[in-house]
């Protein structure tokens, strides 16, 4: 077995990974948080990863990137994940199409898939249309509402 790679932590710094361990924003960086914390009291990295779970050269990984960025390097950083596949600049064309066949989502698909040369699914659609809503519930094409119906005793 090789030595146990500790972490030295100042008063402030362990002060901000119990904070970032206890009021962190993502699962992930409180995660992070909780290795380093972990990793400062002597304890093995197989041991530490066995607790938080994972594996010991997670661990290793991001103490070292701790050791390099500080609490910063312990972050998600940006751009990870998989790109939308529409994107803002679709909306007027989704717009337009859902607009002409807003009872018929497979048909507006088809059309999408042709005009913007992409293909996806209709869940996809579905939830790019939740998200833009409002923008496609103010289109023309779509009646407005009936005056509102008040229930009077």
């Amino acid at each position: 077995m090789g030595r146990i790679k500790r972490v030295e932590l100042d008063e402030e710094q362990r002060a901000a990974l119990e904070a970032g361990h206890q009021n962190g924003q993502s699962h992930a960086y409180r995660r992070r948080c909780q290795m380093l914390l972990l990793k400062s009291q002597g304890r093995p990295s197989h041991e530490v990863a066995s607790v938080v779970g994972g594996c010991a050269v997670v661990v290793n990984n991001w103490v070292h990137r701790y050791q390099q960025e500080g609490i910063k390097g312990l972050e998600t950083k940006p751009g990870r994940g998989r790109k939308a596949i529409l994107q803002e600049c679709d909306v007027e064309a989704v717009r337009a199409c859902v607009g002409e066949h807003r009872q018929r989502l497979s048909v507006a698909k088809a059309e999408l898939e042709q005009a913007l040369g992409k293909s996806f699914c209709r869940k996809t659609l579905a939830d790019f249309v939740k998200k833009t809503v409002a923008s496609i519930g103010a289109s023309a094409s779509v009646p407005a509402r009936s005056r509102s119906r008040k229930f009077t005793p």
